[in-house]
């Protein structure tokens, strides 16, 4: 995964991360596909359908305030019309005393070119844990 990222598979990580430093959930939903499938760190087990997953950002999004986002290690791959990638994110916001709340975190996406136009088709976070006592690893460094 050393090879230069395609720029316009760039241009939609890019606009992507833009859209969701801005807390802009139109935004970020137009970079997925109408059959994204979507694997979050919060909430239920998977998100089918951009609809469903538009109603989960804006859950997370209306529970942060003042979200931090940042994306760190990113390597993509491409091969024709379809791409995977991946990077850990570093990502959080303030809770209701103005305290910092952020961990890292992982990240995986597939994408596919639909109708010339790369999208997001498949978005996998996840938090670490501890497999002997089920907790969270919030603290995990890369």
């Amino acid at each position: 995964m050393g090879s230069p990222i395609d720029p316009a598979i760039q241009r939609l990580l890019d606009g992507w991360l833009e859209a969701v430093q801005a807390g802009d959930v139109a935004a970020i939903v137009r970079h997925y596909s109408e059959d994204v499938l979507a694997f979050d760190a919060v909430a239920q087990l998977q998100f089918v359908g951009r609809e469903a997953y538009a109603q989960h950002w804006r859950a997370c999004l209306q529970a942060c305030q003042q979200t931090r986002f940042e994306r760190h290690h990113l390597a993509v791959e491409q091969g024709g019309d379809v791409a995977f990638g991946h990077y850990l994110s570093y990502c959080g916001g303030k809770d209701e005393k103005g305290e910092e709340k952020a961990s890292w975190a992982r990240a995986s996406f597939g994408l596919r070119r639909v109708d010339g136009e790369w999208k997001i088709v498949h978005e996998h976070f996840s938090i670490p844990f501890d497999m002997h006592t089920g907790q969270l690893l919030f603290d995990a460094q890369p």
